[in-house]
């Protein structure tokens, strides 16, 4: 059963694109996805998992679980930041740890997406709910990060606009677009959402693959001048995600006995953000190495868990 997952996982087309955009990277290809298409089908993406997770959450009724599960998602952007921050600060200096620990803390909008298709390939359904604890997710952990760089920065004139940086986490592109899209699919009338439906599921597959094309030719150009920092970000980088997937698939058990909550939660705290918290970054703590943590969360993260951790996750939450 475990080899047979992990197989099927590394044989997935949309996986398999992604090794392809690292390949072409090493042999100096000039394979590379327009700036301009790129950006259409990452916004496409996050529209179409918004509108149907809008779509399904209009069905469900609300209960203390999803509120328990509402909470625990915040929880948990809360306190991989703060852990995190205390490990990468042995290492690295306080603007990449608040950075790198603010990325961990956050949520990956491609690896969910990926989770997503994957709980497809075993014939099981997202719960909309899931989508509004994502982008729930987004926000406490750029907020935390932030917060740790200003209490353990000894430079004053780094400090950062609190009112510009929290207002920038909430009004981010990728969070507005997967809430408005998630309340557009919630009130939308079921008889005229079935008339997109085709563009938001059937076409869906195929975008994600040749995103994770364009994601692995960008992964393939930062992995070269990444391995100039030494052996810990990388090791950080491979183990971090898998004991955190791996602990919140277990410990979601107390808030809720569905598979595919529990295995969304894990992917969420296994996952690292390589687009808001990059964004908010640059704008508040311009100290902060981008060369260290973007290609932490998109060259190594990112692939460890859509490769292997995955169906370990899937496994766990099977099993407990």
């Amino acid at each position: 059963m475990n080899y047979n997952l992990l197989i099927d996982n590394l044989t997935n087309p949309a996986l398999l694109f992604f090794v392809l955009g690292i390949v072409a990277v090493y042999l100096k290809s000039d394979l590379e996805i327009p700036p301009n298409s790129s950006k259409f089908i990452s916004l496409y993406l996050l529209f179409a998992i918004g509108f149907k997770g809008g779509q399904e959450l209009s069905g469900e009724t609300f209960t203390i679980e999803i509120g328990w599960s509402m909470i625990f998602g915040i929880f948990i952007s809360l306190i991989i930041p703060l852990y995190t921050f205390f490990i990468l600060r042995r290492k690295l200096s306080v603007f990449d740890a608040g950075a790198i620990s603010a990325a961990y803390g956050s949520v990956s909008a491609v690896t969910f997406v990926t989770a997503v298709a994957y709980l497809e390939s075993q014939q099981l359904t997202l719960h909309g709910h899931m989508v509004a604890i994502m982008a729930l997710m987004e926000s406490p952990a750029i907020i935390i990060g932030l917060v740790l760089i200003s209490v353990f920065n000894s430079e004053e004139s780094n400090t950062f606009k609190k009112r510009t940086v929290i207002k920038h986490s909430f009004t981010n592109g990728s969070v507005l677009l997967i809430f408005g899209s998630l309340i557009i699919g919630y009130v939308a009338n079921a008889k005229q959402a079935e008339g997109i439906k085709p563009f938001t599921n059937d076409l869906f597959k195929g975008f994600l693959a040749i995103f994770l094309l364009d994601m692995g030719i960008t992964s393939g150009r930062k992995l070269k001048a990444f391995f100039s920092f030494g052996w810990f970000p990388l090791i950080f980088a491979i183990l971090i995600p898998l004991i955190n997937g791996c602990l919140i698939a277990l410990l979601s058990s107390f808030v809720t006995q569905e598979i595919t909550n529990r295995f969304i939660f894990s992917i969420l705290a296994a996952s690292a953000s390589y687009i808001a918290v990059p964004a908010a970054m640059k704008i508040s703590v311009p100290k902060a190495n981008p060369g260290l943590f973007l290609p932490m969360a998109l060259a190594v993260t990112f692939p460890i868990n859509i490769t292997i951790g995955m169906p370990i996750y899937f496994l766990i939450v099977q099993n407990t």
